[in-house]
């Protein structure tokens, strides 16, 4: 890959998982961790033959669905659970994040040589921006996007390790299995919410 593209889609990755941070309607966030996937399968497949980095695409695409459709069937309420609520503060955070990723990226390139400079940043960033929006919220949704984006930026960095077929399905069950695990979380406190606002 070109490193005019491997930049470009350095800068993808950045975008969207500032997105994330930022974003305040789940329509937002479901759009935004699709077009991340697309960055990951790009990154992906530079060690990985086009078969198996297209699972890391097909399964975050799938998960984004089944978040988003679990999300839909939910009644409308504002987003009050995000700690700061300022975006001022959490786009700051996320210029502190990328300016540890711009440091630590050589070093992590240096330590395995053959995974590239776009593969070692794009992936220490999505690392970072996950654990970052896992900090600065509780709301069930997002600590599922957090986790998936953490889960992201591991795959890219196992992708210059292994190229196991078995572990790419294994990493794509895990996927699959958080958004399942976080569309039940959401059906049961709004449940438990539904029914707290029941008059007896």
């Amino acid at each position: 890959m070109s490193p005019i593209l491997s930049w470009i889609v350095i800068v993808s990755i950045a975008i969207t998982s500032v997105g994330l941070l930022l974003a305040r309607d789940w329509r937002w966030l479901i759009i935004f961790l699709s077009v991340q996937y697309i960055g990951v399968f790009i990154l992906a497949l530079q060690h990985w033959p086009l078969g198996m980095a297209t699972v890391k695409v097909i399964a975050g695409w799938m998960s984004a669905a089944i978040l988003g459709m679990t999300r839909s069937n939910l009644e409308e309420e504002e987003d009050t659970n995000i700690l700061p609520q300022g975006r001022f503060f959490r786009f700051i955070a996320a210029g502190v994040v990328g300016l540890i990723v711009a440091t630590g990226a050589p070093l992590v390139d240096a330590m395995m040589a053959d995974a590239g400079m776009a593969v070692s940043a794009g992936s220490l960033l999505l690392i970072g921006m996950g654990l970052l929006h896992l900090g600065v919220t509780d709301q069930v949704m997002r600590v599922t996007v957090g986790l998936m984006t953490i889960l992201a930026g591991f795959e890219i960095l196992y992708a210059a390790v292994e190229n196991s077929i078995l572990v790419a399905a294994l990493l794509a069950v895990i996927n699959l299995g958080l958004a399942l695990v976080g569309s039940y979380l959401m059906i049961a406190s709004n449940v438990e919410e539904e029914s707290e606002t029941e008059p007896v």
